[in-house]
């Protein structure tokens, strides 16, 4: 009987340690909001359940935060942002958005990803890495921020772009994987 209960709290453990009771209700209720209604009900919702968000942000939809442990505690950002809805934020570890950040339509930041491994099993050891988005970066819609990258302050990372490695500040980066297309003014 003992080793049955010991079982039992195991399984328990493994499928429940990480849950956020908090969190997931702050979710739930988010998740009741259609795209653009209470954009700063949103916020601050995600305030109450632990993100660390600045004055003058709105959020206009349903954002998925996600991450072992406590991943609300993970991501800050900045003030005057604008986060469009179905963005998924991996925040295994730290994600930093700086101020007057705009960012389109099913962005996705993900601080976690796998070393490539041997042929019985090409999804390899777990890697992180946080990541930081500088301020009045632009991030089109449906772009990928990978582990580790810094996105410097007057960036623009163009829709669908990959990025995987640091964008320098005042640079245009497209494509896959992400590259330099130009130079930005940094006066305007």
């Amino acid at each position: 009987m003992t080793d049955r209960r010991a079982l039992l709290r195991s399984r328990i453990a493994e499928e429940f340690g990480n849950l956020d009771v908090r969190f997931s209700i702050v979710q739930a209720i988010i998740g009741l909001f259609p795209p653009l209604v209470g954009n700063r009900s949103r916020v601050r919702l995600l305030r109450f359940a632990g993100v660390r968000i600045g004055r003058g942000t709105t959020i206009g939809g349903p954002i998925n935060i996600h991450g072992a442990g406590r991943p609300a505690s993970r991501v800050t950002i900045g003030t005057d942002c604008w986060i469009n809805m179905s963005s998924v934020f991996d925040a295994s570890r730290p994600i930093t958005i700086g101020n007057r950040v705009a960012m389109g339509h099913q962005v996705m930041l993900l601080t976690s990803t796998h070393d490539v491994g041997p042929p019985s099993e090409r999804a390899g050891a777990l890697r992180d890495a946080p990541i930081e988005i500088g301020d009045g970066v632009w991030l089109g819609a449906r772009c990928t921020i990978l582990p580790g990258v810094v996105v410097g302050a007057g960036a623009i990372v163009a829709t669908g772009a990959v990025v995987t490695k640091s964008v320098e500040p005042n640079t245009i980066v497209a494509g896959v994987p992400a590259r330099v297309v130009r130079t930005l003014d940094s006066a305007h």
